[in-house]
């Protein structure tokens, strides 16, 4: 029998545009998205949503993103940085994930690729309400919550069941 895998899909935080010679990679965060990361690492662990193994963009923003929520975590959760979760389409997204060896995957990018992959990976059982939402925006440091029954190697769109949608407005 397959285990129940989690998968979490989390848009960077907030970044910088304050500087117009910067490269779109090299955007750091800005204020608003220096504080909201710490927080949804909090969430994470609140909710008992622990990630085994992060997949991030290697852009500067999600690789800030990334060190910000994990700091808040409880035990080190090792990433890879993949080149093509850059801006990646939904297809890329699931390419990659499809390589994934973990339980609880965290994957950590841009919209609006994460956006579009969620509501084409949402399938069978997902909560309506939660669908609506993420079809409606998808804000930075929104965090989609999937289930997947079966391993990560066979999985396809329309495979998962969407069952929460967390935003920094949600948190505390």
């Amino acid at each position: 029998m397959a285990t129940l895998r989690q998968l979490l899909i989390l848009r960077h935080a907030k970044s910088s545009r304050d500087d117009p010679k910067l490269a779109d990679f090299d955007r750091p965060l800005a204020p608003r998205g220096l504080k909201t990361a710490p927080l949804m690492g909090q969430e994470l662990v609140r909710r008992g949503w622990l990630p085994d193994l992060a997949l991030v963009s290697p852009a500067l923003r999600t690789r800030d993103t990334w060190r910000l929520v994990a700091a808040e975590l409880p035990e080190h959760v090792p990433a890879e940085f993949a080149e093509e979760l850059y801006e990646a389409a939904p297809a890329a997204i699931l390419a990659r994930v499809r390589q994934a060896k973990a339980t609880s995957l965290i994957v950590i990018g841009h919209n609006p690729g994460l956006q579009n992959f969620v509501l084409r990976l949402a399938g069978a059982g997902s909560d309506t309400g939660v669908f609506k939402k993420i079809e409606a925006k998808f804000p930075t440091m929104a965090l989609a919550r999937l289930t997947v029954k079966d391993d990560w190697a066979n999985l396809e769109f329309g495979g998962a069941r969407l069952t929460d949608f967390v935003r920094p407005k949600d948190l505390g």
